[in-house]
């Protein structure tokens, strides 16, 4: 069977992500993912929550599924991208079961699953039966957890204004061994270096001469297209 991402044109599952409940959280988490150019498959089983995400975005990908069914989750290729948000919060029995389905399911390609949670107790629960991560809304709204899906060496960001930001980013392998001059930020990505150097021992407004290594970090302010176009692996 022709999997969905591929229709879309996707890079393989690595690339493809899957949202299961599309309310606020769930849509925020969607909405992000797109932006970023990421394939999304976003499933519900409410006929209004989808035709609600479609005014946001025509073009998504969004299904309505019966999230508890493992057939029904195969069939809508659930099972066939490499991260799924289990957005949904309640009933708490069907985002336990939906967790379940796709980590373990027979032939699931699911490699990471992020699952929501609205108690210490439901996240142990998510956990036991699978979760990768557990994140609860009011730690972690759904346009963060989004971006760091698409930005996985994102930090923290400080927004500025409508435009602009300062973040933290992990030194993407491309950069390591590299000195500031070498890569001259500012020329070829349009950002400033405010810092850089390993964690609790950062040196604000580095020498050009400053080589950067595995595991450090960099805090760059620009644009947000500007630092989104920074390397992320």
């Amino acid at each position: 069977m022709t999997q969905w991402w591929q229709w879309q044109g996707g890079g393989g599952v690595a690339n493809s992500f899957c949202v299961i409940g599309v309310g606020r959280f769930g849509s925020a988490v969607c909405k992000e993912l797109m932006r970023a150019g990421a394939e999304v498959l976003a499933i519900d089983n409410s006929q209004r929550a989808i035709d609600e995400l479609r005014q946001i975005d025509p073009s998504i990908e969004a299904r309505v599924v019966d999230c508890t069914d493992e057939e029904a989750l195969r069939a809508a290729g659930a099972l066939d991208v490499g991260t799924v948000v289990v957005a949904m919060s309640e009933p708490i029995e069907a985002s336990i079961t939906a967790t379940l389905i796709v980590k373990d399911s027979a032939g699931s390609h699911v490699r990471q699953v992020i699952s929501r949670a609205t108690s210490d107790l439901h996240e142990k629960m998510l956990r036991r039966v699978g979760a990768d991560r557990v994140v609860f809304p009011s730690k972690m709204q759904g346009a963060r957890l989004g971006l760091e899906l698409v930005r996985p060496n994102l930090l923290e960001r400080l927004r500025l204004d409508d435009r602009n930001s300062i973040e933290e980013i992990k030194v993407p392998p491309t950069f390591v061994g590299r000195s500031l001059r070498d890569l001259n930020l500012r020329k070829n990505y349009n950002v400033s270096v405010l810092a850089a150097g390993p964690d609790n021992a950062l040196t604000v407004n580095p020498p050009a001469s400053q080589v950067l290594h595995a595991d450090e970090l960099l805090v760059v302010m620009g644009s947000s297209e500007a630092l989104e176009a920074l390397p992320s692996q």
